[in-house]
């Protein structure tokens, strides 16, 4: 009998990993390289660490990124725990459709919504215009946009969404049957949404927040366009020290440990969430 040929899996393997090397792992290989190599010629060093980790700027915008990830994360799950709630549990004209938008407003650009944002509070948008034509001042007093709330708010802005998207995708699984029998038992809604709803949500917003969580350290265009000159994050830094100074060996230094948090945090959102079952 003629025995039947099957291609072995690995060879299945090859064209994905192929694939994957070429198109991240090369680059991210130069960036390494790159980053252990002065500009002197001296040879691989570790002296561009160094000098970035003395700098009191990289420190600075280590900071300024943290502090400003993690308010925006704490403001986008509040904000989007009670805006999902509102959606999936509050009858109002038109839920359905403010339930897809949410899906639509995941495709803008996050320049998109920082350039919106400008145009009604910027030194020349509507508030202030519109401040001006009332009081006759040369002036009007929103200037936020440019100071690191201005960034806080615009992030909170576009990544609420990423949060509210698995939150309603989670409500939509829960059976509604518990909310009425606690309502029968006597429950108010603060205490069914503590006691019987957040519990059913906190793996989606564990998913959401960590999501923001690691875009919020990599958001690069919100902060440009924002033109928040004083804010310094590490994207922001890379750019600087690449494209105004073209220091590139800073420049990859200051990658390498952007990336280093972010793969650090999600590795450990993948344990938590692991334990939890989630």
């Amino acid at each position: 009998p003629t025995r039947s040929r099957t291609v072995p899996a690995w060879v299945w393997a090859l064209p994905p990993v192929a694939v994957l090397a070429l198109a991240f792992l090369y680059p991210l290989a130069l960036v390494l390289q790159q980053s252990v190599t002065p500009d002197d010629g001296s040879g691989v060093s570790l002296d561009p660490y160094a000098d970035v980790f003395a700098s009191a700027v990289f420190r600075d915008a280590l900071t300024t990124t943290v502090w400003l990830a993690v308010g925006s994360t704490v403001g986008c799950l509040v904000l989007g725990f009670v805006l999902a709630l509102v959606i999936a549990f509050v009858p109002f004209p038109g839920g359905k459709a403010v339930a897809r938008f949410v899906d639509v407003f995941l495709s803008f650009p996050s320049f998109l919504i920082t350039l919106a944002l400008l145009f009604i509070y910027g030194s020349v948008g509507m508030a202030n215009g519109l401040w001006t034509d009332v009081t006759g001042a040369a002036d009007g007093p929103f200037h936020f946009l440019t100071t690191p709330w201005g960034v806080l708010l615009a992030e909170i802005t576009y990544f609420t969404p990423f949060v509210m998207r698995p939150l309603l995708a989670a409500f939509s699984q829960l059976d509604t049957g518990q909310l009425e029998v606690a309502s029968s038992l006597g429950a108010g809604p603060l205490r069914i949404i503590r006691q019987v709803i957040l519990p059913e949500a906190l793996p989606a917003l564990a998913a959401g927040g960590s999501l923001v969580l690691v875009m919020c350290l990599n958001e690069f265009g919100i902060v440009l366009f924002t033109g928040a000159k004083d804010v310094t994050t590490l994207p922001m830094l890379v750019y600087s020290k690449a494209i105004l100074e073209s220091d590139y060996p800073a420049a990859c230094v200051v990658a390498v440990v952007n990336i280093a948090i972010s793969v650090g945090l999600y590795s450990l959102y993948r344990v938590v969430s692991r334990r939890a079952g989630a």
